[in-house]
């Protein structure tokens, strides 16, 4: 009996020692929730004394104040049931020590005889965690609504912008049917059909969403579009046709590569046939290789006299090209014949390498095309 006794102590001694060297709050419970052993974690951390836990049942603690819901139904529902019980979440007001936030671990022991339970009760405490995932879902809120409202006033804007554009062209319209010059007419005519390239770039972005990355292919097809239906009856039959490879392109990019087509397609329709051609075409071709890409406007028409090569100094249109194509960080070449003109624009690595034959979605697969009569 004295070896028993003894083993029985010093189990005892080595399960306090264990209990009392826990950081987190720790009680031991009877099977009538009476707290049999509370570790000094737990008097800290609830600013009690021996005295106010000790030998008393959990929901009389604090004048009854530790009678919670939450709590109760943890310890005299769901632990019965499950034997095991972990982060179960408690938010209570403590007279103590105010607000605060628990993970509570449960777990039910039976001795030998089934006679008798002991419920151990850990809780960690999770209020910083909580608060500050608060803090973050609120800040999340904050920049959502922002974001939100900067979108709208985008849009507005981008809105705006297009009607003044629209009003501007309209404006060079009316001073163009008004002047007697030939010479001055055809310069508010072309200064007509830029703005009105800028206000239809500007549209599509609109409708593609501000912000996002823009798909190249179906942009450059209604604009276009829109390009071919502004033009019919302005020049002699022509065929315009896009061919694309899937990719996408920042906003600020696909602001320039419009502006691009639409001065290279202009000036395409306007001089590459000054006598009626049954075939006359333009096409638009945009190549993908990695990170490199390459546009091209080319025409079966008459060409232009100087021959081909770099693209020399000439009209507004020309410094127009160039200056995009320098935003872009791309090169410009022309190239010209008695089959047509071609000017590409060429960015990166592209430029060392001979362009692959063209295919949206494969070598031997034909390219879907805008065909429109302008």
């Amino acid at each position: 009996m004295k070896e028993l006794f003894a083993h029985i102590k010093d189990a005892r001694w080595v399960a306090q020692t264990i209990a009392e060297s826990i950081r987190e709050p720790l009680l031991v419970l009877d099977g009538k929730l009476k707290i049999l052993f509370a570790s000094p974690s737990f008097y800290r951390s609830f600013q009690m004394g021996t005295e106010d836990a000790k030998n008393r049942h959990l929901f009389a603690l604090d004048g009854g104040a530790w009678n919670i819901p939450s709590l109760r139904l943890l310890l005299e529902q769901i632990i019965p049931e499950r034997t095991v019980m972990e982060k179960f979440e408690v938010a209570h007001e403590f007279p103590r020590i105010g607000r605060r936030v628990f993970h509570l671990h449960a777990r039910k022991g039976v001795y030998e005889d089934d006679a008798r339970t002991a419920i151990l009760l850990g809780f960690e405490d999770v209020t910083e965690r909580r608060a500050g995932e608060l803090e973050r879902q609120l800040l999340q809120k904050q920049t959502d609504d922002l974001l939100l409202q900067k979108e709208t006033l985008l849009a507005e804007m981008q809105h705006r912008i297009v009607n003044s554009l629209q009003i501007i062209a309209s404006i060079l319209m009316l001073k163009a049917g008004a002047v007697t010059s030939e010479e001055t007419r055809q310069h508010l005519q072309d200064a007509h059909r830029r703005v009105m390239s800028v206000a239809a770039v500007q549209h599509l972005l609109h409708s593609s969403g501000r912000g996002d990355p823009i798909e190249i292919a179906p942009y450059l097809r209604k604009l276009c579009d829109s390009l071919a239906e502004s033009m019919i009856g302005d020049y002699r039959q022509a065929t315009l046709q896009v061919l694309a490879d899937n990719g996408r392109v920042l906003s600020a990019s696909a602001v320039s590569l419009g502006l691009i087509v639409t001065e290279l397609v202009i000036n395409a329709l306007k001089y590459a046939f000054p006598k009626e051609k049954e075939s006359a075409s333009v096409i638009v071709r945009y190549e993908v290789d990695g990170m490199d890409w390459k546009l091209s406007v080319s025409d079966n028409g008459v060409g232009r006299p100087n021959g081909s090569g770099n693209a020399a100094k000439g009209g507004l249109g020309t410094s127009l090209v160039n200056a995009l194509a320098h935003s872009l960080e791309a090169q410009v070449k022309t190239t010209s014949g008695p089959e047509g003109m071609s000017v590409s624009i060429t960015h990166a690595t592209f430029i060392s390498r001979s362009p692959p034959a063209y295919s949206r979605h494969g070598r031997d697969q034909k390219a879907p095309s805008l065909s429109a009569t302008a």
